[in-house]
């Protein structure tokens, strides 16, 4: 349940703070007074939009927070523990909005706006002004049906196997898309890779055709710089190594007068022996140098050619392998593809199996349950004042030729729903046979409506709070007492926080609050009190008789409280 509510610079609300008790708790309050104010704030709590319009002129936050006692609920606790949340028996939920955005807090762990939505859900029905509207949509059917435990756990087991089916889907689906893109490719990717396999552009490769092309353009250039080094070397008057010989003998016979020309002569005769292997080499190397004009114009030929590849497909040679190796993969997948498709349909085709038994379960069970509602339904708007009510819950596969599954013969459209839908059909008048529910109930039907479903519910999910933002809606009189009466007697097995503006419904209270706007230092704020016996009594009365209180009123009021406490 929830403990206490607080709330501060929220709209007109300065700073407001109340306590919930179990049963029936009341709101009533001139219209614009705020009610719906508080209703808005603890919405926001529960993970719904937060606007930061909402937030008082002139602050820079509005903050609302509610106090709720989770007892048990392992559900609840699951999630806080997911969520590395400490937690007890009691947890605090918390929502600041500023101009900049919101932020979300539990027990004063930040958290994301879903796990709060994900909380409330499980600990709050939150009943808004229009929510009775979504039932004459039928597309919203499905939602109170599936809210049963029983087809809850179908509906999860049957959307765990969508999933899976359509993840299979979706690659069997963009399996042939590439089939289809490759094979309108084929001949291309044929024609670019054997003329990508027929250029040498491995890099080993291309390094070593560089390395010949520069040894080949540059043969008349080394020739002759090894003729000029072995010229030097050895013949002549003056050859290198005749000089070198006669420093080595001047310099061994000053080592031994002199010790310091020591170093210099072997470092000489290491130099000597270092410059006659150069020599040698260099006359070997002469003798080997290849002159070869056509061979370079081949390896320029194939240079060039290279490099109109790289220019063509605006990669350089080692992407150019790269992309080889890619076009390579591509045709041996073409060859395969058939294989691939076939493997993956039949794994399609045994998922598909597995989803039609889902779905027909999850059929079977909104059927069953279906059929209960029915009745409990006609039992509910009895009480509620519609004494010949015939309810009905038709539950009907979705037929497509574009299904995925077949079921009775017939292909059926599946989405993460299910396989079919569900409608409402109802008659209010005896002998009228059950129509859709947008052609046949009024407002003041519709809202008893929404009531009977949220009072099964509530028993049926075991919901700890429901809130109703006036869904006493086009009631008056009798079937309004009789409204107030299910209230407070739901309320038996779930705290409930109501606005009413029906003196019926108030009368049923266990706790009724009254909500006041009025001026304060030139603002205007919202205020909310819980009345005592007597102050119940004249805002009862003021509901019936409106601003301008009378006995009669008065008594009336007094009546009905008493009627309602058993007090005579």
């Amino acid at each position: 349940m929830i403990q206490s509510l607080y709330i501060k610079d929220f709209a007109l609300i300065d700073e407001l703070e109340v306590s919930f008790a179990p049963g029936l708790n009341i709101l009533t309050g001139q219209t614009g007074a705020g009610k719906s104010i508080i209703i808005g704030a603890l919405n926001m709590i529960l993970g719904e939009r937060a606007d930061t319009d909402m937030i008082r002129h002139g602050t820079q936050k509005a903050v609302a927070e509610a106090v709720l006692n989770v007892g048990d609920a392992d559900s609840v606790k699951s999630i806080l523990r997911e969520q590395a949340v400490d937690f007890g028996r009691v947890i605090i939920l918390r929502r600041e909005i500023r101009h900049s955005g919101s932020r979300a807090f539990i027990n004063d762990t930040p958290v994301n706006i879903a796990v709060l939505r994900q909380v409330g859900d499980l600990l709050v029905d939150l009943h808004g002004q229009h929510d009775h509207q979504l039932l004459l949509k039928e597309e919203n059917h499905h939602k109170v049906i599936d809210g049963f435990p029983n087809v809850l756990r179908a509906l999860s087991s049957y959307s765990a196997v969508y999933k899976d089916t359509s993840s299979l889907m979706k690659e069997l689906s963009s399996l042939k898309k590439r089939e289809r893109e490759l094979q309108e490719k084929l001949e291309l990717y044929r024609f670019q890779y054997k003329e990508l396999e027929a250029a040498e552009l491995d890099k080993e490769e291309i390094e070593a055709m560089e390395a010949e092309m520069k040894l080949l353009d540059n043969a008349e250039d080394l020739d002759q710089k090894a003729a000029m080094i072995t010229e030097v070397g050895s013949n002549g008057e003056a050859s290198l190594t005749e000089i070198l010989d006669t420093l080595k003998s001047a310099l061994s016979d000053m080592a031994r007068i002199e010790q310091e020309f020591e170093t210099y002569s072997q470092e000489l005769n290491t130099a000597a022996i270092s410059i006659q292997e150069m020599l040698r080499f260099t006359e070997r190397y002469r003798g080997n140098i290849e002159f070869n004009p056509s061979r370079l114009d081949h390896l320029r030929q194939q240079q060039a050619s290279v490099n109109r590849l790289e220019k063509k497909y605006g990669r350089t040679a080692e992407q150019l392998n790269v992309y080889r190796e890619e076009l390579r993969e591509n045709l041996g997948l073409a060859e395969n593809f058939d294989l691939e498709i076939e493997q993956l349909q039949k794994k399609v085709d045994t998922q598909l199996d597995k989803l039609a038994t889902a779905a027909a379960e999850l059929h079977e069970a909104r059927i069953k349950e279906g059929k209960i509602l029915s009745g409990r339904m006609a039992q509910e708007l009895q009480g509620l004042g519609i004494p010949h009510a015939s309810f009905e819950v038709a539950v009907n596969y979705v037929t497509s030729e574009k299904g995925w599954v077949t079921i009775d013969g017939k292909k059926t459209a599946c989405t993460e729903q299910g396989c079919d839908e569900v409608a409402f059909f109802i008659s209010t008048n005896k002998g009228e046979q059950p129509k859709a529910m947008i052609k046949i109930a009024s407002g003041g039907e519709i809202s008893r409506v929404m009531l009977a479903l949220k009072s099964i519910a509530a028993m049926e999910q075991h919901l700890p709070v429901m809130i109703f933002d006036e869904i006493d809606t086009g009631i008056s009189g009798a079937v309004a007492e009789r409204v107030g009466e299910t209230m407070r007697s739901l309320s038996e097995q779930c705290q409930i926080i109501a606005i009413t503006h029906q003196a019926q419904i108030a009368g049923q209270a266990h706790n009724h609050f009254s909500v006041e706007k009025y001026e304060e230092t030139d603002r205007t704020v919202t205020h909310i009190k819980l009345l005592n016996r007597d102050e119940r009594v004249r805002e009862i009365a003021s509901i019936i008789s409106g601003a301008e209180v009378s006995e009669h009123a008065l008594a009336s009021a007094r009546e009905m409280i008493n009627k309602i406490s058993g007090e005579p």
